[in-house]
């Protein structure tokens, strides 16, 4: 995962930026003086601002920072004073994910306050935090979410150089047939499930089956998608484990070559959570025993306690998918198909627009939301290409809709690059082929939303910079032409 791809480094770069700011939030928490307790909470206020909120502006970012103090420290204060009735402290607790889940509706804010909410709650489980410690760790919270701020729209800001590209809107519907309606029911069920069973395994740390359901439900739309993130979740804890064994519980919580290591985690947190969520997951896992160890509690048996845990949330979240108004695959990623295929087209119109001479088309902002939307496309054929799935026919044919979708993305960045060339001009060619691949998508998907070329603009012609861009866009046609048969194929990438 190391190896990965990482355009411009941005990864890279946030990943340090990251070490940097927690570790600046923590340093700055224990000079104020606070207590180690606190100073977790900090830092695990700093990691969450900078890895969760994603808005696509840095004005945005900096609105949702500041707003998570106003969501966490509510639900910190409540779950610090339901330690002793554990009833009511478990249906506040589900409460706040009903509401968490639900509120990804309304894009990367509300997915960030979502997290931020629940985590607090956790933290309050995870250090039995008690009302006499609010002052500090409120203190804490807001030192730190300074600190990281300071860092991340200051110091650093590595988004003023590369903007984040726009997420793509969350899928649509109204009621239950909306994902985010019917994903805040099934988390919550299996957040139900994990505290009772949770509390059966330990009655001091049930909390790690919570989180463990909590988190497979982050970035997932489908059935699918869930049980693969699942199945990562344990693999990525088991190996957390065997490390934390080696090298976790030899240090005792030492603190200088404990912080090392935390940073360690910190930065491979950062750097492998769009690549692989396993190894995203070992760092998790090794960086909770090494705080644990700063705590004075890990041991041997606490590890395998946390295996446990880890498996019953995964158990919850797996019955939850499967028994909770389900959302199917195939469902989620013939809409994630369907936008992309349309990208494609918008791209291709806006592209010929430029190329016939009109400034105000953008095909590069298209060719950008294309590459989001493929992401996700990726992510929800996941479940269909994992190699532990049995459906062989499905797997091929979900290779194939990838394969042919990198290849209208390489034919459409190509195309990009052509029409932002100064010297390529219009060709009567182009409009033909724009029109080609306009009948390609509506074979395809139906009507297209925005129409291409109507008539040649200017005089038919053979010119030199028109050439890549015919290139491209019989490529395009192809690619498309050849879509509609795993797309059309009898269930076509169901399961």
């Amino acid at each position: 995962m190391f190896t990965a791809p990482d355009p411009g480094l941005f990864r890279l770069r946030v990943s340090l930026r990251a070490v940097l700011g927690i570790g600046l939030a923590v340093t700055a928490c224990a000079a104020a003086g606070l207590p180690l307790p606190a100073s977790v909470t900090g830092g695990l206020a700093a990691l969450l601002a900078l890895f969760t909120v994603a808005d696509p502006t840095v004005r945005g970012q900096a609105v949702t920072t500041a707003l998570l103090p106003a969501v966490g420290l509510p639900v910190l204060t409540v779950a610090t004073a339901l330690h002793d009735v554990p009833a009511v402290r478990d249906a506040v607790w589900l409460t706040v994910v009903l509401a968490g889940v639900y509120a990804r509706r309304w894009g990367p804010r509300g997915h960030a306050l979502g997290i931020f909410a629940f985590m607090t709650f956790f933290v309050a489980q995870f250090l039995h935090a008690v009302p006499g410690q609010l002052p500090e760790l409120y203190a804490a919270v807001v030192l730190s979410l300074a600190t990281a701020s300071a860092v991340r729209f200051g110091v650093w800001c590595v988004e003023r150089r590369t903007p984040l590209p726009a997420a793509p809107a969350p899928l649509g519907g109204r009621g239950l047939a909306r994902p985010a309606t019917r994903q805040a029911f099934q988390a919550t069920a299996a957040c139900a499930f994990a505290i009772a069973a949770g509390q059966v395994l330990s009655h001091e740390r049930w909390y790690w089956a919570v989180g463990t359901a909590w988190w497979i439900f982050v970035n997932t739309a489908s059935r699918g998608e869930t049980l693969v993130r699942g199945f990562r979740r344990v693999v990525g804890t088991v190996t957390g484990i065997v490390a934390g064994l080696l090298v976790a519980v030899p240090l005792h919580g030492s603190p200088a070559p404990t912080a090392a290591l935390v940073a360690v985690c910190v930065f491979g947190i950062f750097y492998t959570a769009a690549p692989s969520y396993s190894w995203m997951m070992f760092f998790v896992t090794v960086m909770a025993g090494l705080l644990y160890g700063l705590l004075g509690v890990l041991h041997p048996g606490l590890l395998a306690l946390r295996l446990a845990e880890t498996g019953v949330g995964a158990l919850g979240a797996a019955l939850a998918v499967v028994l909770v108004l389900p959302i199917t695959t195939h469902a989620v990623t013939d809409q994630w198909v369907r936008r992309a295929v349309y990208a494609v087209h918008a791209c291709t119109a806006a592209a010929a627009r430029r190329l016939a001479g009109d400034p105000e088309a953008d095909p590069a902002s298209r060719a950008a939301e294309l590459e989001a939307l493929l992401g996700r496309v990726r992510q929800a054929l996941a479940p269909l290409v994992h190699p532990l799935n049995p459906l062989r026919a499905r797997k091929a044919r979900a290779r194939q809709v990838l394969a042919l979708l990198d290849e209208c993305a390489r034919r459409t960045r190509g195309l990009v690059a052509v029409a932002a060339d100064p010297d390529a001009s219009h060709d009567a060619r182009l409009t033909d082929a724009c029109r080609r691949v306009e009948t390609a998508v509506e074979a395809l998907l139906g009507a297209v939303p925005e129409r291409a070329l109507t008539s040649p603009a200017g005089v038919p012609g053979h010119h030199p910079g028109a050439e890549q861009a015919l290139g491209h866009l019989h490529g395009l046609e192809r690619a498309l032409i050849a879509l509609a048969v795993p797309l059309r194929a009898s269930s076509p990438v169901r399961v």
